[in-house]
């Protein structure tokens, strides 16, 4: 949402200050300076990438505008199920929790979490790495060297698209400016015009390097920024898994794992302790009646 106002920000700004000092925006008005500029920008983008790179540039635009699903009711809902599921584990044994985690969509500790359940990221890692806890086959150094090795993978993954975007923003200045050329070129070709020929022509030719610019740094730009937020969103979630299940392995008490993975959330989203503490405590609670 927030994108969305700061492009109609940028957008009532530009144009709008150009109005308010006399200009007319049917000067501005050249669809084929923007097809070549949008249409070269493009081509270079395809041509310089994958086919997997292009999916996920396109699947992460609709992202954009929706709400960030790593929010802190979602952190909150993580770290009890982590609670619940170490808790478990320390009680009663690694195997108890083998079936949880080999079928967590009929497991009753998942399903009291359909947010972390919906999240297929999320389970995987989980899971996953909860499978090697139980196999009990590795230390705590090894299992951590391989999380920090998928975390870094993940990461770079969904960071694709921000470099796409970013090498689009780039190149659109230039673009720009090779529109501008190219109506200079035209311009010069008909010097046999009267004078006011000759301006509108050159005036023409300036709104490429307009164009380009404005693309580039109002709006391309932005949302490269925007894709990256959600890349690095993705890949601190991860990290609270990491910090909870290693602190486990390690000897710690559910309850304090827990604390060690709230410690590395952004302040935005990291409850407080006290707001942990009484989480934890109500989940502990439930658990007890069930």
């Amino acid at each position: 949402m927030f994108i969305i106002v700061g492009f109609a920000i940028v957008f009532v700004s530009v144009f709008g200050s150009y109005v308010m000092l006399g200009g007319h925006l049917g000067a501005l008005y050249q669809p084929f300076e923007f097809v070549l500029i949008a249409g070269a920008a493009l081509g270079a983008y395809i041509a310089s990438s994958s086919g997997k790179s292009v999916k996920l540039l396109i699947a992460s635009m609709p992202l954009i505008v929706r709400k960030s699903p790593y929010s802190k009711e979602l952190y909150m809902e993580l770290m009890a199920l982590l609670y619940v599921l170490l808790n478990k584990a320390r009680r009663d044994g690694l195997m108890s929790i083998e079936s949880d985690i080999e079928e967590p969509e009929t497991s009753p500790i998942f399903t009291e979490y359909p947010r972390i359940l919906r999240d297929e990221n999320l389970m995987e890692f989980i899971t996953d790495y909860m499978r090697l806890m139980v196999s009990g086959n590795m230390s705590s150094y090894e299992i951590e060297t391989l999380m920090d090795q998928e975390i870094e993978a993940h990461f770079q993954e969904r960071n694709v698209p921000t470099h796409s975007l970013r090498a689009v923003a780039d190149a659109l200045p230039a673009f720009g400016i090779v529109a501008a050329v190219l109506g200079v070129i035209k311009a010069l070709a008909s010097v046999d015009q009267p004078p006011a020929v000759l301006a509108d022509l050159i005036s023409k030719a300036m709104v490429g390097t307009f164009l380009g610019v404005l693309l580039a740094y109002g709006f391309v730009a932005p949302l490269a920024a925007s894709v990256e937020r959600r890349s690095v969103a993705s890949m601190k979630v991860l990290e609270c898994i990491k910090v909870t299940l290693l602190a486990s392995m390690n000897g710690y008490p559910p309850q304090l794992a827990v604390e060690f993975g709230r410690k590395v959330l952004y302040s935005h989203v990291r409850p407080s302790f006290m707001e942990l503490e009484d989480h934890v405590r109500q989940t502990r609670a439930t658990g007890k009646k069930a």
